[in-house]
């Protein structure tokens, strides 16, 4: 997994267009456009950012290679001079974005691209694909680790996963989201995150009988002595033999640090009640119960509300492919175009029949507005970039499309923070990404933000998204436009 050229990492139609723009028009020409989002994934009341790192990571190698002029030269759709200047390609342009870890919302840029229009064309399809996934798996994770109520969630999903990248990528958004650890070794290599997991039931099946294989899995590991428990008979082989192990271990003066058991099947919310009170029993009251079988947010809950014993969850193939939202459904569009005799962008604007697919023009920022009390999120406000507020005056907060939903907030009531950050200037990264585990502890934070009626997993409070005032009259002004010049 060495740095990539992903620069063909493409649809063709970009590829297409560029060469457009390259004949019929100045291929200089500053754009912006922005990569946002329409709806929160899982029903979610919010969505968490991921995959800036990654973004960076290509946008710092984007070239093409001899061998990648010679394909597109096979592919017999682009002109030879066309072919010629892509062997100089290189990013220059401007790119500012929400940080990972950040809890976000629907309509707002997470990616604010600003360069010369040929090469942010170029970019949209690897960002959405980086960015979509692993906000997507950091999401469900964000409501996998909700619904656990402060035990701990491993992932477990790499033998799941949709191929390698998405296992790897997977994992490390698993780990921004909320996870403890993950048993993907790999990913612990590269992102400096925990490893963890135990063993598996061929390990017990490998040995003459279950009590050997639980006494040799002991002794090679004391210190981090889970035990799967469910492989032949749970209540009257598993868990006995399991507490027969940790009996000779506390006789043997052996500490015992991170043991306990695992349970991979059955009914988890009886199996743990009766492994705990066995285990209570026998003076092993601090051990672990973990638990793993096809783990979701929704089963979790379920087995709190049940009074399961349970205070470790490994969660596998529902986390780490999303299983009931496998797409995030994140967006690359125009917002404006700089006009060079004036150096003013002119904004531009997507119409449509669905008014969720309207977008909003111009050159943007966006504002989290916090109580200054609590320091719950408020709202979010997309305004244009230069628009200055005070926190010491009033603010009016409107929704856009139904106007007349007002919120006043008075002066020193409330707190202000500009979410997009620069992340490269004329084609220069100026952003130093943070370690998995801080951007973890970061996410962590942004979450404590939300109110609670946001955290709902089903039918969650919506945190409302408004327009300035001024970038809402600009909006409506080009709407009439078009409305007019028919």
């Amino acid at each position: 997994m060495e740095p990539r050229n992903l620069t063909l990492l493409t649809d063709l139609y970009e590829l297409t267009m560029m060469q457009g723009y390259f004949h019929e028009k100045d291929a200089n020409e500053t754009v912006i456009f922005d990569a946002f989002y329409r709806s929160n994934p899982d029903g979610n009341g919010f969505a968490v950012c991921a995959g800036l790192e990654q973004v960076i990571e290509y946008i710092k190698n984007l070239h093409f290679s001899e061998e990648d002029v010679e394909y597109l030269r096979g592919v017999g759709l682009f002109t030879e001079d066309f072919l010629d200047y892509l062997r100089n390609f290189k990013f220059t342009g401007d790119i500012y974005a929400i940080p990972e870890g950040t809890v976000m919302f629907p309509r707002e840029p997470v990616v604010k691209v600003i360069a010369p229009i040929m090469q942010a064309q170029l970019v949209e399809t690897a960002i959405l694909n980086i960015i979509n996934h692993q906000s997507l798996i950091a999401t469900k994770t964000s409501r996998v680790v909700q619904a656990a109520q402060g035990d701990g969630i491993m992932e477990f999903g790499l033998r799941r996963a949709q191929g390698p990248d998405a296992g790897i990528y997977g994992a490390r958004a698993a780990m921004i989201g909320g996870c403890v650890g993950t048993s993907n070794v790999l990913a612990g290599q590269m992102f400096d995150v925990p490893v963890k997991g135990t063993h598996a039931h061929s390990w017990i099946m490998s040995f003459p009988d279950e009590l050997t294989a639980f006494r040799t899995y002991a002794k090679l590991y004391p210190t981090a002595c889970i035990l799967l428990v469910d492989t032949y008979d749970t209540l009257n082989s598993g868990i006995p033999n399991a507490i027969r192990v940790f009996t000779e271990m506390r006789e043997a003066g052996i500490p015992l640090k991170g043991y306990g058991i695992r349970l991979d099947s059955g009914d988890l919310a009886y199996l743990s009640k009766k492994a705990k009170a066995m285990l209570d029993a026998a003076g092993f009251t601090d051990a672990i119960i973990s638990a793993s079988n096809d783990l979701d947010e929704y089963l979790i809950d379920s087995l709190k509300i049940q009074g399961a014993a349970i205070n470790s969850w490994g969660v596998g193939t529902n986390l780490i492919t999303s299983k009931d939202c496998p797409s995030f459904g994140g967006v690359y569009k125009l917002a404006a175009v700089l006009d060079r005799d004036t150096g003013k962008f002119i904004p531009k604007i997507k119409l449509s029949e669905n008014t969720e697919k309207v977008t909003n023009p111009g050159n943007k920022t966006i504002y989290r507005i916090y109580d200054k009390e609590n320091h719950k999120i408020i709202a979010d406000l997309i305004c244009l970039a230069g628009e200055v507020y005070d926190e010491n005056k009033s603010l009016l907060l409107f929704d856009p499309i139904e106007t007349w939903k007002k919120t006043h907030l008075a002066p020193g009531s409330y707190e202000m923070r500009e979410l997009l950050v620069p992340v490269f200037k004329d084609g220069v990264c100026v952003y130093q990404s943070p370690k998995v585990m801080e951007i973890r502890e970061y996410c962590r934070q942004e979450l404590d933000t939300l109110w609670d009626e946001s955290r709902r997993l089903i039918n969650p409070h919506e945190v409302h998204v408004d327009l300035s005032n001024e970038l809402w009259h600009m909006k409506n002004q080009l709407l009439d436009s078009y409305h007019y010049n028919r």
